[in-house]
């Protein structure tokens, strides 16, 4: 199994290059932007050592089929999908929060939870509540847009306090999150999932909102599986889950959760492997699909020319 750990393009008219944690961003014309999900991972904002097959096709696949299926509730930067691991898109200025929403008490929010803190980003949560919970109605939990290092919890009033967002556009884009976590959650269902957790960015142009990045992938989301939530629940046993946080809790059993000093576990061919095979798992479930290997022998090469024939079409136009 091949995988895509950078790319290095040189597309006509590329104004400028970024390398994100899983993601390399090509600006196009100061107008465009080709997005290569590539098949590196992160977790606790440090990008693993070894990539992961066919993870960045996973990951640009639901995205786009889950921004298309949104599309009625907000618009989004979708341009063209040329390859399975590439989003041509329009260039907006993000908004410097991400919206986090939670419909149940899991991960980053219990971990706090179960430290015995009650507000999480100056949302108020009751007493009583266990690991994986249904909390009484989905919270939106945002955090601030790190460009370095770990993003951090931040509530609405020191959002609007300090500025980051105006209060206007900062209602508009907690109205729009409420409306994709309920047509997600509904999705899952329809798959046998529920929807737990997820995050959704959000930029400008001109005057204009638009949803931005992927959605609903497990990279941005946290599902369960609906069979059997209600007993596993009484009888105080783990989900059984679709998410990334599996890795996460490989990595926290293996001594490291991104903090200094810490060491990345030995990623072995067979923990790679199986990573692997989560993600197609959940692509899968989630929607519906059966999952295709691209396992042509030169990636890169297919992904410049599918990007080429792309932007010769966009740019002429």
């Amino acid at each position: 199994m091949k995988a895509i750990k950078e790319t290095n393009f040189n597309f006509p008219k590329q104004s400028s290059f970024y390398k994100g944690k899983v993601r390399d961003v090509y600006t196009i014309d100061h107008r465009l932007m080709a997005m290569v999900v590539t098949d590196r991972i992160s977790a606790f904002d440090v990008v693993l050592p070894e990539a992961i097959p066919f993870k960045g096709q996973v990951l640009n696949q639901i995205g786009a089929k889950f921004l298309k299926a949104t599309a009625d509730i907000v618009q989004n930067w979708v341009i063209a999908v040329p390859d399975e691991m590439v989003t041509i898109g329009r260039i907006c200025e993000p908004f410097k929060v991400e919206m986090v929403i939670r419909g149940y008490l899991a991960g980053h929010a219990w971990r706090e939870y179960s430290a015995g803190k009650r507000s999480v980003c100056g949302v108020a949560l009751p007493d009583g509540l266990k690991e994986n919970d249904k909390l009484p109605h989905p919270i939106i939990t945002p955090t601030t847009k790190a460009s370095v290092g770990h993003d951090e919890d931040i509530s609405r009033e020191d959002i609007l306090a300090k500025g980051i967002v105006s209060i206007v556009d900062y209602d508009q884009l907690e109205k729009y999150t409420y409306a994709l976590y309920k047509r997600g959650a509904e999705m899952a269902a329809e798959r046998g999932l529920i929807l737990v957790d997820t995050k959704y960015e959000f930029g400008k142009s001109g005057d204009e909102i638009y949803l931005i990045d992927e959605i609903h992938t497990p990279d941005s989301s946290r599902y369960f599986y609906a069979e059997g939530y209600e007993a596993r629940q009484a009888e105080n046993t783990p989900q059984k889950q679709l998410s990334k946080e599996f890795v996460r809790k490989w990595l926290i059993e293996n001594g490291f959760q991104g903090k200094d000093g810490q060491v990345v576990p030995k990623m072995t061919p067979e923990i790679i492997a199986s990573i692997s095979e989560r993600y197609i798992e959940l692509y899968e479930q989630i929607t519906g699909d059966q999952f295709v290997k691209n396992e042509q022998d030169d990636i890169l090469n297919r992904i410049e020319k599918n990007v080429l024939g792309s932007l010769d079409t966009l740019l002429s136009n």
